[in-house]
């Protein structure tokens, strides 16, 4: 097989923004990273240049810009239980790297683009492929032990110990991780499909998709959504909230949200009155324009309904501890939920029939770094 060249081309400042902010902004740590206006100042006086991989290696060249990350969507979360199961955390606790992953997150990034270098080197040298595979798994067998160090080794088996309702004790030996999903939690996740509402041009409503190369189990579902409009998402919520469940959801957290009240509302701050000036741009626009995307998870566990059956505000469970909001919950808006919610994950038995045959349709494939395949990330 005859290597596949690689095709440089200096980025145009249009090009070098949109990478910035798309990109550049999301996978480096603010203290690492140079000011937009920095970086095309020393472009413009020629004191630097940008180049970029094209062609055929674009794809390549984004994926190794974040080989790791530590955010993840539904389906590979249900990839994952379907796999291997779940623990209780008395089974598999907290380590130093699990709750403050920037350091580990940064030396796997290292290891996993030397890795990518050396493959692409023996690639090129000639080597062939069940040499290339071979090297391959060495290096991941690496990876795991790394990821073992930094967080410890799953348990295969545990003993599983607790009191129930009326305080009588319980121990159980032996358990693994998938007995104790089947066992203690017993839920049917293909139950459970995903929607999204993305209102952008190349998204109509009504159609499912999927993202290319996101992933994360070999044998496991690709990522699918089902696109609707926004009333739809809360519609659904609001059903599989008023039968006692939550709902889990992913949004822009940090847009018009205060850490330590709780509160999301667009009003929270008044910049419009403050700066006396106006922001404009619509939730399509601000997606194309990397202005805004889903940044995390979270769940709902309950909505206030006014004297007409709509929602006025949803009471949110964060997982940042009991210290942020109160005691670890938020307070949304509903107008907050209009322009800032991406995704809601609910049970197809609320969907119509209509919405079901769309989600099981062929999916339409959306490149990688589409706004929708976004995982957990700091903006």
């Amino acid at each position: 097989m005859k290597p596949q060249t690689f095709t440089w081309k200096k980025l145009t400042a249009d090009e070098l923004t949109r990478v910035y902010l798309d990109e550049m902004r999301r996978d480096f740590p603010p203290s690492e990273l140079k000011p937009l206006s920095m970086i095309l100042n020393s472009e413009a006086v020629g004191m630097a240049h940008t180049w970029g991989v094209f062609e055929g290696e674009t794809l390549v060249s984004y994926l190794l810009m974040a080989p790791v990350n530590d955010g993840g969507q539904w389906d590979m979360l249900c990839n994952l239980i379907e796999k291997y199961g779940v623990v209780p955390k008395t089974a598999y606790p907290e380590s130093k790297a699990s709750s403050g992953s920037r350091e580990m997150d940064m030396t796997l990034t290292e290891k996993l683009r030397e890795d990518a270098c050396i493959l692409r080197k023996l690639h090129k040298e000639g080597k062939g492929l069940d040499e290339l595979r071979a090297r391959k798994t060495r290096m991941l067998g690496e990876i795991y032990r790394l990821l073992c160090i930094c967080l410890g080794e799953p348990p295969k088996t545990f003993t599983f110990e607790y009191r129930d309702k009326d305080n009588n004790f319980h121990r159980e030996e032996g358990l693994t991780p998938k007995s104790f999903f089947e066992k203690y939690v017993g839920v049917d996740l293909s139950d459970y499909v995903s929607l999204i509402n993305a209102p952008t041009e190349d998204k109509p409503y009504g159609r499912s998709y999927t993202v290319q190369y996101l992933g994360n189990v070999k044998e496991g579902s690709a990522v699918r959504y089902l696109n609707l409009p926004i009333e739809e998402l809360k519609k659904a919520a609001i059903a599989q909230m008023k039968d006692g469940q939550p709902v889990w959801f992913g949004c822009d957290v940090g847009k018009h949200s205060e850490r330590d009240s709780g509160i999301m509302d667009l009003d929270i701050r008044g910049l419009e009155d403050l700066l006396d000036t106006r922001f404009t741009m619509t939730k399509a626009e601000r997606l194309d324009y990397g202005q805004s995307l889903m940044t995390h998870a979270m769940v709902f566990q309950g909505v206030n309904l006014d004297e007409n059956g709509k929602p006025n505000r949803w009471r949110v469970e964060n997982s940042w501890g009991k210290e942020p909001g109160k005691d670890g919950y938020y307070l949304m808006t509903d107008r907050w939920f209009d322009e800032y919610m991406y995704q809601v994950v609910v049970n197809k038995k609320y969907l119509t029939a209509e919405q079901i045959a769309a989600y099981e349709a062929e999916p339409i494939a959306l490149e990688p770094w589409d706004p929708m395949g976004s995982l957990a990330v700091a903006r």
